[in-house]
């Protein structure tokens, strides 16, 4: 079995990415989300999942067809070489956050991508998963050079995105949100009490578009390149509130609670599966899989076992996949 292994993104990928950042405008969605723990390597002795949170959501996981294999492209290139290779991160607590014992990642992104394995890869797939970091400049490079088979990171879904790559989904329906010091958190609850505020953000995040939008006359905004340099800022009182997408700031507070997740998300932030132009079969073999793991459960045990540790209240109703809101 070809053990669950990491590697950083490719130096190569960077650059062409960085090259390319006029041509996309701003990103879209939540941005790299900071450095993670040491991530070591997978290897046989990597754990089998019975104690993650989302093993019983992975147990009940649908596996495809031969049939549905054999007419996608994409999902047969997979599982000829017996691995799906995933772009993202695995410094989101919530989302997808890397084992510290050689298990597999997890978190709701990391889960799907374990789900989405298995449903190519047959039982035991879930582990066969190489994740390559990803960060907002070279996702979308990544996905069309094919270093990754497919991007799933808290991927907003924009209209800028998809004109250079797909997107299956929705399967997640996120917003931006504000995060401040636990000390604050009763004098912010929405943008409106952002006005004269010190803010921060990613570079080229949703978050910018949502601070020029809805935030009148914030004293600065500042941009930074990644989620723990956004944290540094609003901990060391170089800004007073952090602006991004909810999951990423979710998963910030489940980690620090110096900081906190305040009011209701004010901007819709749609995540989806980043997915090449070059091969169209996969959009529809992947929107399959995520009807699929809605209508076996594994995608409301899913929730429950991940970002439900986080909200209070049951799972909401699964977005509809192929129904982009954008």
């Amino acid at each position: 079995m070809t053990p669950t292994t990491f590697r950083p993104g490719r130096r190569a990928v960077v650059a062409a990415a960085a090259a390319a950042l006029p041509l996309l405008g701003l990103a879209a969605c939540s941005s790299d989300t900071g450095a993670g723990p040491d991530l070591g390597g997978g290897g046989e002795d990597e754990g089998d999942g019975d104690s993650l949170p989302q093993a019983d959501a992975l147990a009940s996981g649908p596996v495809a067809d031969e049939s549905a294999i054999a007419a996608s492209a994409w999902a047969t290139a997979i599982k000829e070489k017996d691995q799906l290779v995933r772009g993202g991160t695995v410094a989101n607590q919530v989302f997808s956050l890397a084992s510290t014992t050689g298990d597999m990642p997890t978190g709701f992104d990391a889960g799907i991508t374990q789900l989405l394995a298995k449903y190519i890869l047959g039982e035991g797939g879930e582990k066969k998963v190489e994740y390559i970091d990803t960060t907002v400049e070279t996702r979308e490079t990544m996905v069309q050079n094919g270093t990754v088979d497919c991007v799933i990171a808290t991927y907003s879904i924009t209209p800028e995105r998809l004109e250079v790559i797909n997107f299956a989904g929705p399967y997640y329906l996120s917003g931006t949100a504000i995060q401040v010091r636990a000390e604050d958190k009763g004098s912010i609850s929405g943008p409106e009490d952002l006005t004269g505020l010190k803010l921060v953000t990613q570079a080229n995040s949703t978050g910018i578009q949502a601070i020029e939008e809805n935030v009148t006359d914030p004293a600065d905004v500042q941009t930074l390149p990644d989620n723990e340099s956004c944290v540094a800022a609003l901990k060391q009182g170089r800004a007073d509130a952090y602006v991004l997408d909810q999951g990423v700031l979710l998963g910030n507070s489940a980690a620090d609670p110096d900081v906190v997740v305040v009011g209701e998300p004010f901007v819709d932030d749609p995540y989806g599966i980043g997915l090449s132009k070059d091969q169209p079969d996969a959009l529809d073999f992947c929107n399959t899989f995520l009807q699929e793991i809605i209508d076996s459960g594994s995608w409301e045990s899913l929730w429950t076992a991940t970002v439900g540790e986080v909200i209070d209240g049951d799972a909401p109703e699964p977005p509809v996949p192929g129904e982009l809101p954008v």
